[in-house]
């Protein structure tokens, strides 16, 4: 017989739980709601609606506005913003990024933007190792790699065109015209990857070695960190549904949602 006892049964506050959708249900929509157009958000009765939005009015989690009309209140605000002051993306990447590792069984690199373009910050090695001289301080090329496009994709033009068109003149007659990539090409891959959210490449710019890209973003809906994954090409599965892109795009996205990001569109302020 087994002398482990068995887990303790946490006690739940429905209540709570259910002031936590409504609450959630407000941060989701952006206009203020009338009461039915909550209740159709939420799947509660009206009735049962009205007695919870006079407590969390009370709190000044709701308020009441134009007599018909409920949104978030001032309390609300001041949560997200507590909230938002103890998040950062770079840590708080660092501290997770060993389960997408263990996950993924393939390398994880961290990148931002910096002076001279994608800079990668942080490498996590996998088990498989791969000789792609993926170091913090490394530049990623713009048009050659996932990371350098994903970040392409999307930070302003301003930012990114200078460099874009520096990088096609000096590779014009190189690895560019080598691989088939031309500017024409790479502007319309950048609307590519801003519509499914990734990038990848295989075998490019290094023979073997296979990579997909993903993008953070924080509360002010701008591009933080660049996440990807690195590998031996017959280690990365490159299917959209498969385990990497789809464990990838789960770590990005949650990342950026605890980091207040709120997907209205695709793209940044371009």
């Amino acid at each position: 017989m087994s002398d482990e006892k068995p887990a303790k049964t946490q006690r739940r506050v429905q209540t709570v739980e259910t002031a936590g959708a409504i609450l959630r249900a407000f941060a989701r929509t952006p206009q203020p709601m009338k009461l039915r157009e909550l209740a159709d958000a939420t799947g509660i009765a009206p009735s049962q609606l009205h007695p919870y939005l006079v407590s969390l009015r009370n709190a000044d989690l709701v308020e009441q506005i134009e007599g018909a009309l409920y949104t978030l209140g001032p309390f609300a605000l001041e949560l997200g913003l507590a909230r938002l002051r103890g998040q950062d993306a770079y840590p708080e990447a660092i501290r997770r990024i060993g389960e997408l590792a263990e996950a993924t069984d393939l390398m994880v690199a961290i990148s931002v933007w910096g002076a001279h373009g994608t800079t990668i910050v942080y490498v996590r090695d996998s088990p498989k190792l791969i000789h792609s001289y993926v170091r913090p301080g490394n530049i990623f090329q713009l048009s050659l790699t996932a990371t350098g496009r994903l970040f392409a994709a999307f930070l302003p033009v301003a930012r990114t065109d200078a460099l874009i068109r520096a990088e096609f003149e000096a590779l014009e007659s190189s690895q560019s015209a080598h691989y088939g990539i031309d500017e024409a090409w790479f502007r319309d891959r950048l609307e590519t990857i801003r519509a499914r959210g990734y990038e990848t490449t295989t075998d490019i710019p290094i023979p073997g070695v296979s990579a997909i890209a993903a993008p953070v973003f924080d509360h002010t809906q701008r591009l933080q960190l660049g996440i990807t994954l690195i590998g031996p090409s017959p280690a990365v599965d490159m299917h959209p549904n498969g385990t990497a892109i789809t464990r990838l795009t789960d770590f990005t996205e949650k990342l950026s949602a605890d980091l207040g990001y709120y997907r209205e569109d695709t793209g940044a302020d371009r």
